[in-house]
């Protein structure tokens, strides 16, 4: 199976701790995780491929996000919306859209906001939106786990979530155990449908 790309954009580190936790999560399964991101508008807005970051994963080519098998796609909340820079890359995958590059791969979305009503589902369904133009299966996160009856923080059916109150970055122990388990459902759905896709060539 190819890797599952856990992709998102992050300014204070919130998100990146999501994204890592559900990486974990996708690896538990024996799959691999390519965790990568997206650079600020304002550091780069040209046509030339931007300089590598400094520190972190490195930023992500549409070829990584054409060939993986499953997507975890995370933001910071921006007036109830993705962040301008992942919205910027998005726009910019028109030919995987004509090729069907996504089609019927397993798809999941994450977010953080520094108060709990902060526009998280909003949030959530604004990433959702490009992902199913693009032919892909969402995956969301069910009721049976525990943790989402229990969590006084992040955490909803759409996806994971992270409340950072006073730019608390650190996920809460029920934020992990969310983070993970989606990590782990998107993997594994990513397996079922990879090999159902086999089966039927």
């Amino acid at each position: 199976m190819a890797p599952v790309l856990v992709l998102y954009y992050s300014r204070n580190g919130s998100t990146r701790q999501l994204a890592d936790a559900i990486a974990q999560g996708v690896e538990q399964t024996g799959a691999t995780a390519w965790v990568r991101t997206v650079p600020a508008l304002t550091s780069y807005t040209g046509d030339a491929p931007p300089p590598p970051p400094e520190s972190g994963p490195p930023y992500v080519t549409v070829d990584e996000l054409a060939r993986c098998s499953g997507l975890a796609l995370g933001s910071p909340t921006r007036f109830g919306n993705m962040a301008a820079p992942l919205k910027h890359f998005l726009d910019g995958t028109s030919q995987q859209w004509l090729s069907g590059a996504l089609i019927n791969k397993p798809a999941c979305v994450f977010t953080s906001t520094s108060s709990m009503h902060g526009g998280q589902e909003t949030t959530l369904i604004s990433m959702m939106l490009p992902l199913l133009h693009h032919g892909m299966v969402f995956c969301g996160l069910p009721y049976s786990e525990p943790a989402l009856h229990e969590t006084q923080s992040g955490g909803t059916p759409y996806g994971v979530t992270h409340v950072a109150h006073n730019n608390e970055t650190r996920l809460t122990a029920h934020e992990k155990s969310l983070c993970k388990a989606q990590g782990q459902r998107l993997a594994e759905l990513a397996n079922k449908l990879s090999s159902s896709h086999q089966e039927v060539k």
